[in-house]
């Protein structure tokens, strides 16, 4: 691996081509606008230039990394590419598009990832002809921050793909976990009941946004809670997301998307790039308090925390990933303060069953129902992970 070509300049591909080139490789960085290649090329001389400021490293490190990205604007520029990496907007159309135009240039060894979060591998892989060479990288964002990276390889990617993939991704000093091609993969799909639960409280009036967020940061431990979380990622970012794995599980009510998110994405309220979300980011504006009542907080953070850690258990049911890599995924990719098995440990998986049964009993709602392996556990007196 010499040769690194990344399509998509926005905040996601120039930080993916930072960490390549960080680690040695010449990358090209491609966008067809002009415009977002050179707002590209100024943010990340100034994300390196803080960095020496900050001496994380030196002036000439810095010069090095910058001088080996290429900002190109034509895929030509491809044509000795030993990977690509796709970064660019969650179309499934467009991502096939790109990936046959991509096939009629690249060298037959080159591997060609795609970063999606969610959309299916096997379906970007089916638009080439050496489907083989296809594999899902996502990496999350900020790329050059965080460890996590998701490989996902389709049902057509061959064995020696997968390897020199997450071996090279391993080499890049990132954290790699192994994910089964399913909708959200393992951190999108584990973490919707994050959102989708603190929603449901919202929606009923159990308790309000600054609120919610208070139980889950301080009761909880979690480093934001879900409504900062959400105007953080954008909320039209944050229900595309939801509303495609709603879809791609054929309409499971688990996954079902909040009408309150939907309203504030048609509204422009996307969070803080938009000024207004959840919270209203305009200066001088007072955002009201939170209701720091520690029995209800406790309440809010139970319920969410359940629906987590029922979840999870189900990954670990249908093979999406190993329970090692669930957990490593939840506190490496989203910053979670345990893992979500071992947290269900921790608190006893009986509980956890009796908790979604309660749940199910109120609402008799199918989002309620319990993981049957959660449910075999509770039965067996087992755990996911053995006792010290």
């Amino acid at each position: 691996m010499n040769k690194i070509g990344v399509v998509g300049s926005g905040s996601m591909g120039s930080g993916i081509a930072q960490v390549a080139a960080t680690a040695g490789h010449e990358v090209l960085l491609y966008d067809n606008n002009a415009t977002a290649l050179t707002k590209a090329s100024d943010k990340l001389q100034k994300i390196l230039n803080r960095l020496v400021e900050k001496g994380r490293m030196t002036d000439v490190e810095a010069k090095a990394i910058f001088g080996r990205i290429y900002f190109v604007d034509n895929l030509s520029a491809y044509e000795e590419c030993d990977m690509v990496i796709e970064a660019i907007i969650e179309n499934l159309d467009i991502k096939k598009q790109v990936f046959q135009k991509l096939e009629s240039i690249v060298p037959d060894h080159c591997i060609l990832a795609s970063n999606t979060s969610s959309l299916s591998i096997a379906s970007i892989a089916a638009a080439c002809e050496k489907a083989n060479r296809v594999i899902g990288i996502h990496f999350f964002n900020p790329a050059p921050l965080m460890k996590l990276v998701e490989i996902i390889p389709a049902i057509q990617t061959s064995p020696a793909t997968l390897a020199l993939a997450q071996s090279t991704i391993d080499k890049w000093g990132k954290l790699t976990v192994l994910a089964k091609d399913t909708p959200g993969f393992i951190v999108n799909r584990v973490a919707r009941p994050f959102y989708g639960e603190a929603l449901r409280i919202l929606e009923e009036g159990i308790a309000d946004v600054a609120t919610i967020d208070w139980a889950m940061t301080s009761i909880g431990g979690f480093r934001m809670g879900p409504f900062t979380l959400m105007d953080y990622i954008g909320n039209d970012v944050n229900y595309t997301v939801t509303e495609t794995v709603f879809k791609a599980f054929y309409f499971d009510p688990r996954y079902k998307p909040a009408f309150t998110q939907k309203r504030l994405s048609e509204a422009g309220y996307l969070g803080r790039k938009a000024g207004r979300g959840y919270y209203n980011y305009a200066e001088g504006v007072e955002n009201p308090p939170a209701n720091e009542d520690r029995d209800l907080g406790e309440r809010i953070l139970w319920r969410i925390l359940v629906m987590l850690i029922n979840e999870a258990a189900d990954a670990v049911h249908w093979n999406i990933a190993s329970r090692e890599d669930i957990d490593l995924a939840m506190t490496k990719g989203v910053n979670y303060p345990k893992g979500l098995l071992s947290w269900a440990d921790e608190i006893g998986i009986k509980k956890c069953v009796k908790a979604l049964d309660k749940l199910y009993k109120e609402y008799h709602e199918d989002r309620y129902r319990c993981s049957p392996l959660l449910r075999k556990m509770s039965k067996n007196k087992a755990s996911f992970f053995p006792k010290d």
